[in-house]
């Protein structure tokens, strides 16, 4: 039994490695990761000033949200996306390992030959 399990766990080990280096899946993960990121940033947040601030202030808090938005946003929201569907695709393999994992514990043919004592 200790067998089947470990070569449960490396096969579950190479489906990760395949997932995250197989050009395919990395060509598959890129698209999820621009739809998620184009659905995400074209999403408007509007920020509300409390008071009335004065033209100079507005222009530059402007210029900042602008910045923001194209610059320094799109880069971290597809790494975090990346990094979400990853994440995903890992648990499912997981998952699956587990599933695979029962199956044998429940399978009444696979006994212990050699029970640790």
């Amino acid at each position: 039994m200790h067998r089947k399990f470990e070569k449960l766990f490396h096969q579950y080990k190479l489906d990760v490695f395949h997932l995250e280096h197989h050009k395919k899946d990395v060509q598959e993960i890129t698209k999820e990761c621009m739809n998620i990121c184009e659905e995400v940033l074209s999403q408007k947040y509007s920020y509300h000033f409390h008071k009335l601030p004065d033209a100079d202030r507005v222009e530059i808090i402007n210029m900042i949200n602008n910045y923001t938005r194209e610059a320094i946003l799109p880069p971290v929201v597809e790494k975090l996306a990346e990094k979400i569907i990853l994440q995903e695709k890992r648990l499912a393999a997981l998952q699956d390992l587990i599933a695979r994992m029962l199956e044998v514990l429940s399978d009444p043919k696979s006994t212990v030959e050699n029970p640790v004592t």
